[in-house]
């Protein structure tokens, strides 16, 4: 099965071990890791075990950690996709996209291609995604994606906020400019 996606301006792949270093360059900056690893600085061997670990999903289940490049262009500026969070562990959307390219709209743009891929193609009724309260742009882009508050709840002692969609307020309230 293929797995590449494009929307107007972002070609989407999955992560390969070729991409480890630009992987782990993205998890490494400062502000990047504040939320996304409680602002710890991962190994390579981390980003590695990640990309594993996404290699496994899709060989599974046809999901894991698409990397995001702009059309054209071979530098990863991000990686979006379906990762398991919490406990117990619930399959959520996930999106990061390299300090250098924050505030350009790539984070909507891949996440709403992932999306469709999850409603479309998994065949998902509904997709939620999690943050970090605090953290304001992630929350923004999940309100962009048309997703809802669902809940607000203290988890590893973070305070964490949850929001979600359902196909039918997706298919409602996106455009469709992905090429699945």
């Amino acid at each position: 099965m293929v797995y590449e996606l494009t929307t107007e301006r972002l070609e989407l792949r999955p992560l390969t071990f070729d991409e480890v270093d630009e992987f782990h360059g993205i998890c490494a900056g400062e502000k990047f890791r504040r939320y996304m690893f409680d602002n710890e600085a991962i190994a390579l061997e981390v980003a590695a075990s990640f990309i594993a670990k996404s290699n496994n999903y899709f060989a599974r289940s046809g999901y894991g950690l698409w990397g995001v490049r702009e059309r054209g262009k071979t530098l990863l500026i991000g990686f979006c996709g379906f990762w398991f969070f919490h406990e117990p562990p619930e399959l959520e959307l996930l999106y990061g996209i390299a300090e250098a390219y924050w505030g350009m709209g790539f984070a909507v743009e891949a996440a709403e291609a992932i999306m469709q891929y999850g409603f479309e193609t998994l065949g998902f009724d509904r997709i939620q995604a999690s943050t970090d309260t605090p953290n304001l742009a992630s929350l923004r882009v999940m309100q962009k994606l048309g997703m809802k508050f669902s809940q607000r709840q203290t988890l590893s002692g973070l305070d964490t906020t949850f929001y979600t969609i359902t196909r039918e307020e997706f298919a409602s309230t996106t455009r469709k400019d992905a090429n699945l």
